[in-house]
């Protein structure tokens, strides 16, 4: 009798949920994506589930039978305080009744401004903004319920980043859009410092390699990018394949600041340009070590984004 593939859960559809699923279908693996709706245009062998991840009931459901359970969701950019630790509560409460591991995706906030320091997995929690203090909290909880017994967990942390359906980010929409009409793209801050851009499928590559091995339980990892390039590069390579010249309007973090007295959005951008008004570089050695690194060329990257 042949046993039935692992099931991997997938909690969020956003564009990382998405590339998941794609990554672990060709991994061999029995996928399910929940996301609140239920729909979702996927291949046939991805099973589509409605679900509310703040409803701790809901997600033991859905949950139930699973090998690995990913936290895929994501909060109102402009309400995470209220609205994000929910959502992670009740994914952790359905991958710690599966008897899961709970591989969750995670940012670089909760490091706070570094000086221009390299990025690793050493620093300390040390966020002054109020979605940076919400990242860094997020991650002790799992962590603590890690060491608690309850559930099993690996987070993974990318960058700033841009691939296939990622239009709300640093280098979404308001670049690659306009890139491909051969109009100005729109970013904050300098554009002559280093920073690391992370793509879609490599976030996704990296996470489901957490979700295969036992070892990367426990801990905090850095997923693999590309060779950091400054903004202004970055941008030059986006044109370059789109067909034209580059075309860049850049907000002064001053302008950002003062529209953010006025429009949340601006306001939620304004406490985090730190990132782009110092050298922001992300070192993922300690993955590379343990796992190998399989990273997609930055220009094939932007090339396939495009």
């Amino acid at each position: 009798m042949t046993s039935q593939p692992e099931l991997h859960v997938i909690i969020g559809a956003g564009p990382v949920g998405q590339a998941l699923m794609h990554e672990l279908l060709a991994r061999g693996r029995r996928v399910r994506i929940v996301n609140r709706n239920g729909q979702l245009s996927a291949p046939p062998a991805a099973e589509v589930r409605a679900g509310d991840a703040t409803d701790p009931a809901a997600m033991r459901a859905l949950c139930a039978g699973a090998t690995a359970v990913y936290n895929c969701t994501n909060a109102p950019y402009t309400d995470w305080p209220r609205q994000f630790p929910p959502l992670q509560a009740g994914v952790l409460a359905g991958a710690a009744a599966a008897g899961a591991k709970l591989i969750a995706i995670d940012n670089l906030y909760a490091y706070g401004p570094t000086g221009g320091a390299l990025l690793t997995e050493a620093l300390p929690p040390a966020a002054t903004t109020r979605k940076g203090r919400t990242r860094a909290s997020m991650a002790a909880d799992l962590l603590a319920a890690h060491a608690r017994g309850e559930v099993r967990v690996a987070i993974g942390r990318a960058s700033d980043y841009f691939g296939p359906g990622a239009r709300d980010s640093a280098v979404g929409a308001r670049v690659f859009v306009p890139a491909l009409a051969g109009k100005p793209a729109q970013l904050i801050g300098p554009l002559d410092l280093p920073h690391t851009y992370s793509y879609i499928p490599d976030i996704a590559h990296g996470l489901a390699t957490l979700g295969e091995n036992d070892v990367a339980l426990g801990r905090i990892w850095h997923l693999p990018n590309a060779p950091t390039v400054t903004t202004r590069e970055f941008l030059g390579m986006v044109f370059d394949e789109a067909g034209y010249p580059p075309r860049i309007q850049a907000l002064p973090g001053w302008l950002v600041r003062g529209l953010g007295l006025a429009m949340p959005m601006m306001r939620e951008l304004a406490e985090m340009l730190y990132e782009f008004e110092e050298p922001f570089v992300v070192d993922h050695s300690a993955f590379a070590k343990a796992f190998g690194t399989r990273i997609t060329p930055l220009r094939d990257a932007i090339r396939a984004t495009l």
